[in-house]
């Protein structure tokens, strides 16, 4: 039977979440200070750059990370605030948390599991990523560096550990596993003409993550910081209106952070790549027959936005007034790097590449394989 399909409700579409920072609803009355004696410099640095040995345990793994893990309270101009978490970067002190956790605020409050707190200032913002980078106005005696290691090494189905500060219970661990890899979300940067522009390399797990989670580590057994916990998906929600964990769990990939954390303490910002299309995410058996596609894997263009890089590299969209709209580029690689589908391809965009750089496409247009040199520009 020959099915007629809606491609508009496939183009590119991420799940609503459930953004893991908990809302204050009002004023904090302790005094942000806190009453902690404060150094101005750090007398201590602990770098952790040993690997927890695999028989040591979890407990081993909690001890030599927590004290790299701090608590982050926000205050806004309108007298609410928040709750977030976020962790030791390197040896001046820098924490990496995430962007929607410090969005607002105008006021900030660091807690160390030692009992040290102090104020911090917001030096870097990206809302591609939803990473963001604090300064410390005082260090403690003591500074623990987390180690991070590779995200592209995780597997599907490895054990994985968070560390945060879930509706404000500090210093919580929680276990799970990689649920799934190179998954795509919406970010919080609006794309011209509505819409949001897409971020990638994300990591799914079931390890628990709630409000307050946000900016946290997301941890392989060896100790080392594999993603930075983002997102849940949920359709539940508490007394309070705050999200319900379901089990669908979303970090920021590391090898991402790493692309970006340096950008954000060296200038403040981080330009990510543009391409300028509009694509389907999946094709599917169905659209493949519908659009007459060569194949079931790859990254269907549906528009070229004119004058962008797309553009310029001579992609063609599709024609949209067509039903199903027929005629759009199929690509299926990038630098020699095979694209299955959205995910793919953005992934390997925002965690390797920047503006600037040249990437070679291989497009399918018909039967026809073609290589187009596209180079990136800055999302507007």
């Amino acid at each position: 039977m020959n099915r007629k399909l809606s491609v508009g409700l496939s183009v590119v579409a991420v799940v609503l979440v459930g953004m893991s920072c908990a809302v204050v609803p009002q004023l904090i009355e302790t005094d942000p200070r806190g009453d902690q004696v404060t150094q101005s410099a750090a007398e201590q640095v602990t770098v952790v750059d040993d690997p927890v040995q695999p028989d040591s345990g979890l407990p081993a793994l909690y001890e030599q990370v927590n004290p790299g893990v701090v608590s982050i309270q926000t205050l806004t101009e309108e007298g609410g605030g928040g709750l977030g978490t976020g962790f030791i970067w390197d040896q001046a002190g820098h924490v990496v948390t995430n962007y929607h956790v410090v969005r607002d605020a105008e006021d900030l409050e660091v807690d160390f599991p030692s009992g040290f707190k102090t104020r911090a200032n917001v030096i870097g913002t990206d809302s591609d990523s939803d990473l963001a980078v604090l300064e410390l106005e005082n260090l403690p005696e003591e500074l623990v560096v987390l180690e991070r290691g590779e995200s592209r090494q995780l597997r599907v189905g490895e054990t994985v550990v968070a560390i945060g500060n879930p509706r404000g219970l500090s210093s919580t661990m929680t276990l799970g596993i990689v649920s799934a890899l190179g998954r795509t979300m919406d970010s919080m940067h609006q794309a011209p003409g509505g819409g949001a522009f897409a971020t990638g390399n994300i990591i799914q797990t079931d390890a628990a993550i709630n409000p307050g989670n946000s900016g946290g580590p997301l941890l392989n057994l060896q100790g080392e910081v594999v993603g930075i916990n983002s997102a849940i998906q949920t359709n539940s929600v508490d007394i309070t209106g705050q999200p319900v964990n379901s089990g669908l769990g979303f970090a920021i990939s590391i090898d991402m952070a790493e692309n970006i954390v340096p950008d954000l303490i060296e200038t403040g910002s981080h330009a990510s790549p543009y391409v300028g299309i509009r694509v389907l995410n999946e094709v599917s058996l169905f659209l493949k027959e519908e659009l007459d596609l060569p194949r079931y894997t790859g990254v269907y263009v549906l528009e070229v936005t004119e004058g962008s890089p797309a553009d310029q590299a001579g992609l063609q969209g599709a024609d949209l007034e067509s039903n199903p709209p027929v005629g759009g580029d199929l690509i299926i690689g990038i630098d020699d790097q095979e694209v299955n589908n959205f995910d793919d391809f953005m992934g390997y965009l925002l965690t390797y590449k920047e503006p600037g750089d040249t990437v070679t496409l291989t497009v399918l247009r018909g039967d026809e394989q073609l290589e187009l040199d596209l180079m990136l520009e800055e999302r507007p």
